[in-house]
């Protein structure tokens, strides 16, 4: 009995503490607990992040590098493109414009090609018959054949190119159409073309030459004598 006692000395102390029974499993638990320290820190090791989560961020901003290095390369190609067409565009306009120009030039240039290649055979008219006239001394072929041509002449610039001569002699006189060159007094309501000048000519409806001509006026009324106005003068002061 007495060497069981001495040799759990600690545990009987334990058991029996100030008049007090205690248990022995929370004295168990208290002497596990003192044997366990408690981390310093008080857990603060267990809420650091994980060290993978900068390098997450950092593929992230890799990727949204690649990827803005990716646009870029495409808009630098994109705007290679349109710099190209844009020069391309401004060839063609210039040589479209070179190439108006020119066709304008060549149009005011040879604009009266067609009348000139008709007119080439009347020239040759004149020429046959200025030759028939010399070689015959013969005065009536040559007005005859001059009264020929200018019959053909006048059909080819009617009918072909809408050129036509118009009446003047007996018509009112018109200053849109006509131009006096003189004037005589006549028996006649209103001026009148008395005799043309110069035939006047027109494009269609247009006026290319008004017509040069002699104009016939009305006479000036001779002046009421003094027996004339005064049966005027009483009848007027008896009103």
């Amino acid at each position: 009995m007495s060497t069981k006692h001495h040799e759990h000395p600690e545990k009987d102390e334990k058991i029996e503490l100030g008049g007090q029974q205690a248990e022995p499993s929370d004295a168990a638990d208290s002497s596990e607990e003192g044997s366990n320290p408690a981390p310093a820190d008080g857990g603060a090791s267990a809420a650091k992040p994980a060290p993978e989560a900068p390098q997450a961020e950092l593929e992230a901003l890799r990727e949204r590098v690649a990827a803005l290095e990716k646009q870029e390369a495409s808009l630098k190609e994109e705007n290679s493109s349109l710099k190209d067409q844009y020069l391309r565009k401004l060839a063609d306009y210039e040589n479209f414009r070179k190439r108006m120009f020119r066709e304008r030039d060549d149009s005011l240039k040879f604009a009266n090609a067609g009348l000139l290649s008709d007119l080439i055979p009347i020239l040759d008219d004149f020429d046959r018959a200025v030759g028939s006239a010399d070689h015959g001394q013969d005065f009536a072929v040559l007005h005859d054949g001059v009264g020929i041509i200018r019959r053909q002449l006048g059909q080819l610039l009617s009918n072909k190119y809408g050129l036509e001569s118009f009446d003047s002699v007996g018509q009112a006189f018109d200053p849109n159409i006509h131009e006096a060159l003189a004037s005589e007094p006549g028996d006649v309501p209103e001026a009148v073309v008395s005799e043309v000048l110069l035939p006047g000519y027109r494009l269609h409806e247009r006026v290319l030459r008004s017509a040069k001509v002699r104009v016939k006026t009305p006479a000036p009324q001779p002046a009421p004598s003094a027996s004339e106005t005064a049966p005027k003068a009483d009848d007027e002061a008896k009103q």
